[in-house]
């Protein structure tokens, strides 16, 4: 089923000139399931003369027929879907269900730009000077690198493409050499839509020297990172010493606070499950939760009870809800986190060691009564591993949810019409979702503020990064 996954440079794929090749791991089996072609300068001097072939093209085709053609792109990956989902759970582990749902909603993303392709809209502004015409006008901005991360191989490649090639953009995607495959199958199925060649494509290899190579290509116009914080910043600098425009949507350690008067059942369920989704490899899980004290003891057993109740397995068979975690690399750094927690007074409530001695399983972990010194309270886990404080004041849970220096995600229980509006104007964060899970559909904005980046991958904003506007000023005579 897994076949090797080579580079896709202008409309054709490709084994990397110097022929080496990257292997592919199972993290449910650690077995190698297929290698990946590794590109060098040569593949990467290639890809760019083709972006920039391809901008020529794709630019000057209308609107309505970009429209059209991404539509068609959508509609192949939902026919495609059970067996791309196949190829992610594979590579990356998550649950065949949620890899579906992963790709489904990929789709959904290219309908929404596809129709926001027809809508870049100028403007007209009144002149000062009679039978002069002052318009605003939206331009392409040119060919643009991507580098996206592993936890979410299709959907963080998706959002980047589709918003390129909307607004008219060629785009160089280097995509995650841990899970390669699924979102190949997201570039095969906009090539099979039409997209002419060069205007899609992707690229492995080593990151730092895929993104030291392309973002000060003078033909690269605009870089989109996701990733860590410290990545980003470096990526970020490099794009600022070469003018190059950037969207970083970087780590994120996001608060859930639970109120007294929240509706404790449905708290639980929705915030447990977005917390162990993916194995909790989710820039936007809830990870820090501040629980009123009323509420805390029935808050912590309902969800403990959740974690527990989890079925870790290999994605690939029936009744799995939570897959291994993607990398080796994951189980000792969260073990460090929990035994440092545990060290400075948290109590485990649940789970904190891996599974077996084969695959990378983890537990579900829930900590309680973690001191802010912790390194988990301060350092992103990207894992399974729930932290459950509690808080008496609004002002206390507040407070807390500015700590750090991430503004990602915030979550919030609460029925008191005051408190939903004091955390909704209070809270520093670039999302903020109250007694339900209201993040990360396409047509709202995805982004966040402080160290978790700038620039919005989600609604109307997103075309704008990929846009420069105009001002044309002219005069009738």
């Amino acid at each position: 089923m897994y076949k090797d996954v080579q580079l896709f440079i202008d409309g054709r794929w490709t084994q990397s000139v110097s022929d080496r090749t990257i292997q592919v791991i199972n993290p449910a089996t650690e077995e190698v399931i297929g290698k990946i072609a590794h590109a060098n300068k040569e593949d990467m001097d290639a890809a760019l003369a083709a972006a920039q072939k391809g901008f020529e093209v794709w630019r000057n085709i209308s609107a309505f027929e970009r429209s059209k053609i991404m539509r068609k792109a959508a509609n192949l990956l939902r026919e495609r879907a059970d067996e791309i989902a196949q190829l992610m759970t594979l590579e990356q582990g998550k649950p065949l269900a949620e890899a579906k749902m992963e790709t489904l909603g990929s789709a959904d993303t290219i309908d929404w730009f596809a129709e926001e392709a027809r809508r870049t809209y100028g403007r007209l502004v009144p002149s000062r000077v009679p039978g002069a015409y002052q318009m605003v006008i939206k331009e392409p901005v040119g060919p643009v690198a991507a580098f996206t991360p592993w936890n979410f191989p299709i959907n963080q490649v998706v959002r980047k493409m589709s918003a390129a090639l909307a607004a008219g953009c060629s785009i160089i995607v280097k995509a995650p050499e841990e899970t390669p495959a699924s979102p190949a199958e997201l570039v095969r199925a906009y090539a099979d839509a039409g997209v002419p060649a060069g205007v899609i494509n992707l690229l492995y290899g080593v990151p730092s020297e895929i993104s030291e190579y392309l973002i000060p290509h003078p033909t690269i116009k605009k870089i989109s990172f996701t990733g860590s914080t410290p990545i980003g910043k470096q990526l970020a600098a490099l794009a600022g010493q070469h003018m190059k425009r950037a969207t970083m949507e970087l780590g994120g350690h996001a608060p859930a606070i639970i109120f007294d008067d929240a509706d404790i059942d449905a708290a639980v369920k929705n915030l447990a499950g977005a917390k162990f989704r993916n194995a909790g490899q989710v820039c936007v899980a809830p990870t820090r939760f501040l629980v009123q004290k009323n509420v805390f003891n029935a808050f912590v057993e309902k969800f403990v009870a959740f974690a527990e109740q989890l079925k870790v397995g290999n994605g690939m068979e029936s009744g799995t809800t939570m897959g291994p975690v993607a990398n080796k690399r994951r189980i000792p750094a969260l073990e460090a986190l929990i035994d440092d927690a545990v060290s400075q007074g948290a109590q485990l409530r649940t789970g904190g060691k891996r599974i077996g001695d084969k695959g990378y399983f983890f537990q579900p972990t829930v900590l309680t009564n973690v001191p802010l010194t912790a390194r988990a309270m301060n350092e992103e886990p990207f894992g399974p591993l729930a932290l459950i404080n509690s808080f008496d004041t609004l002002e206390e849970a507040i407070t807390e949810a500015n700590r750090l220096p991430f503004g990602l995600a915030a979550y919030a229980f609460a029925k008191s019409a005051q408190v939903k509006h004091a955390l909704a104007s209070r809270v520093e964060s670039g999302m903020i979702t109250m007694n339900h899970m209201g993040l990360a559909i396409p047509e709202v904005p995805f982004g966040g503020i402080k160290d978790s980046g700038y620039g919005s991958e989600g609604g109307t904003e997103a075309i704008e990064a990929y846009v420069n506007t105009k001002f044309v000023s002219q005069l009738d005579v």
